[in-house]
């Protein structure tokens, strides 16, 4: 009976040790991977939020320059439009990491979990098997020996009483003529081949009853297998479980991603609107003051 079996989705169940350490770790260093891209994706949107919030203060800056200038001057509609620029970055901004952090967080701990629990309940299948089968062999044996020891004990009896008849008989027989001598060693020949003969009846037994423990410790090995078997099938379960999980983590940090990209263009957008518009009105108040310190 082989000693290890290979699961069709990459680990090998080991008895008595577990799975193949070198196969658990390359699953773990996959989900790893997983994790560090969804590290990556919320590193990029970190990297677009600091570029708006430089956005901001440049534009920022460029409104300072414009004094005496303020959102008064520029009109209501400006100022409306540059106070929501601002207001939506910073939304967009604080949820695409929140987003990030809480996928990451949810694939790492349930990618954790599925493996723990698959784990566990493997070695408590494999342990349960273990424990039934040595039982089994244990009793076996048991029963085995106390066969052949009942056996032994009552063939000791007889061969015990037939020799004190035979000892009884001879102190009887002692003065007797040669043929009662012959008839008395003739008896005693008999009683050998029927000492041999349940000797002979004693050894077919032990050996029945060994090959009854040995057909007793295979049924026990099928029964083990049947256990590994059925660790296989819980393994593969966690295995699509966990690919179902880094999936859908996967799915909703490329959403995020989609819609932080969506939100920057369209800020985009608005910001060159308002940008436009102060160029507008500084092109206008310029003309203005011109006209007005020519009057």
């Amino acid at each position: 009976m082989s000693g290890a079996t290979a699961s069709p989705h990459g680990f090998t169940a080991v008895r008595g040790r577990g799975y193949r350490s070198e196969q658990v770790d390359e699953y773990a260093e996959a989900l790893s991977a997983d994790r560090d891209a969804a590290w990556e994706r919320a590193a990029r949107l970190t990297v677009l939020a600091r570029r708006m919030d430089e956005e901001v203060a440049r534009l920022r800056e460029v409104a300072t320059r414009l004094a005496p200038q303020n959102y008064e001057t520029l009109g209501d509609r400006a100022r409306r439009l540059f106070e929501l620029g601002e207001q939506e970055a910073a939304a967009v901004r604080e949820g695409a990491r929140e987003e990030a952090r809480q996928l990451v967080d949810g694939a790492r701990a349930s990618a954790a979990g599925v493996r723990e629990s698959a784990r566990a309940h493997a070695e408590a299948v494999r342990a349960d098997a273990d424990e039934r089968a040595r039982q089994r062999l244990l009793a076996a044996h048991a029963e085995a020996d106390e066969t052949l020891g009942a056996a032994r004990c009552e063939a000791q009896e007889e061969r015990g009483e037939a020799l004190a008849a035979l000892r009884e008989m001879r102190q009887r027989t002692s003065g007797m003529l040669a043929e009662q001598d012959k008839e008395r060693a003739e008896r005693w020949a008999e009683t050998e081949r029927e000492e041999a003969a349940r000797e002979a009846a004693l050894d077919a037994h032990h050996d029945e009853a060994v090959a009854r423990a040995e057909a007793e410790l295979s049924e026990a090995e099928r029964t083990f297998a049947a256990a590994e078997d059925s660790a296989r099938d819980l393994e593969e379960e966690a295995h699509a479980r966990a690919a179902e999980l880094v999936a859908r983590a996967r799915e909703h940090a490329d959403a995020a991603e989609a819609e932080t990209d969506r939100l920057l263009r369209m800020h985009a957008g608005q910001r060159d609107d308002a940008l436009a518009h102060i160029d507008r009105v500084h092109t206008s108040l310029t003309a203005w003051a011109g006209r007005a310190a020519a009057e």
